[in-house]
């Protein structure tokens, strides 16, 4: 690629005909796109484990794997559950229709394909794709614990931050999939006095901590928004400040050794780099008056096993 060229969006054409890929592949190369070629549902999440694609072209027909499949399959894959997955095919039922959104699809093109409108659909698609993209990325860099979840309580995405306390508070790297149970238990029935779900959710499992979810409304008509915090958190904090001369961050950062997290569980669940950690815990040692975290961990433990 030519110093200062911009990087091709890269489309992955799934179709197991080859007259049909041969088409699709020229076209959308002379549009300006990297194109990958899969001639099955089991080829496509083979590629996707090794590259992820900006955007999928997906038949729907096909042998051993149909692309409904392949689509439920690749939106299972952490990768790739946000990119914009397009169906083709010549079924036009709305059955079909229907089908191929609710396995997530966002949109469905019937064949012979239009190229021009083809095209069309791709670019609006990637730029709605970067749009949310963008959303995202401001949530994580500003450090948000948010969720946001299906009716069926399945996480549709996660800031980094929030997943880091509920793997934290539940003690398992599957903390989303343990707490998914009780959000969809929520959603599902508990109703406030007027009809009104109750806003918040707490979150009781055999970790370090239980979850306080509190729900931030619907931002579209199956995604739910939640903002977590770790049940208790405050007030351990509070604690904490009012036995040793701690700045808040330092208070959350003892609480952590306190439970015995290393520096690097912390940094990641605060969102802090190890520097900044490091120098936390220099603090903290002068203001408790020991040496290092072992002391401080025995300390901080003692203030806490006594609320």
């Amino acid at each position: 690629m030519a110093e200062g060229a911009q990087p091709r969006d890269i489309v992955l054409l799934v179709d197991d005909s080859p007259e049909a890929l041969g088409f699709l592949m020229e076209a959308l190369e002379r549009s300006g796109f990297s194109v990958l070629i899969a001639t099955s549902g089991a080829a496509a999440l083979n590629i996707v484990e090794r590259i992820t694609p900006d955007l999928v072209l997906l038949d729907a027909v096909m042998p051993a794997m149909d692309g409904f499949e392949t689509c439920l399959r690749l939106k299972a894959h952490a990768s790739v559950s946000q990119v914009p997955v397009i169906f083709m095919t010549g079924l036009t039922e709305t059955e079909h229709v229907v089908r191929a959104l609710e396995c997530g699809g966002v949109d469905y093109l019937t064949k012979p394909i239009n190229i021009d409108e083809l095209r069309a659909r791709i670019r609006v698609h990637l730029s709605n794709a970067r749009s949310a993209q963008s959303a995202r990325v401001a949530l994580d860099a500003a450090g948000r614990h948010l969720l946001a979840v299906r009716g069926d309580g399945k996480v549709h995405w996660s800031t980094p931050q929030a997943t880091r306390l509920v793997n934290a508070a539940t003690g398992s790297d599957e903390g989303l999939d343990i707490i998914a149970v009780h959000i969809a238990a929520w959603l599902a029935g508990r109703e406030g006095p007027r009809g009104q779900r109750d806003p918040a959710l707490l979150v009781a499992e055999n970790g370090p901590a239980s979850l306080h979810l509190t729900f931030l409304g619907s931002i579209g008509p199956d995604e739910h928004l939640f903002r977590l915090t770790a049940a208790g958190q405050r007030s351990e904090d509070e604690v904490l400040r009012q036995h040793f001369p701690l700045t808040a961050r330092e208070s959350e950062v003892l609480r952590w050794i306190a439970k015995g997290k290393s520096n690097r569980d912390i940094g990641e669940i605060l969102g802090l780099s190890a520097r900044t950690v490091n120098k936390h815990l220099e603090q903290i040692y002068v203001k408790l008056g020991v040496e290092n975290r072992a002391s401080a961990a025995v300390k901080a433990a003692h203030v806490l096993h006594a609320i």
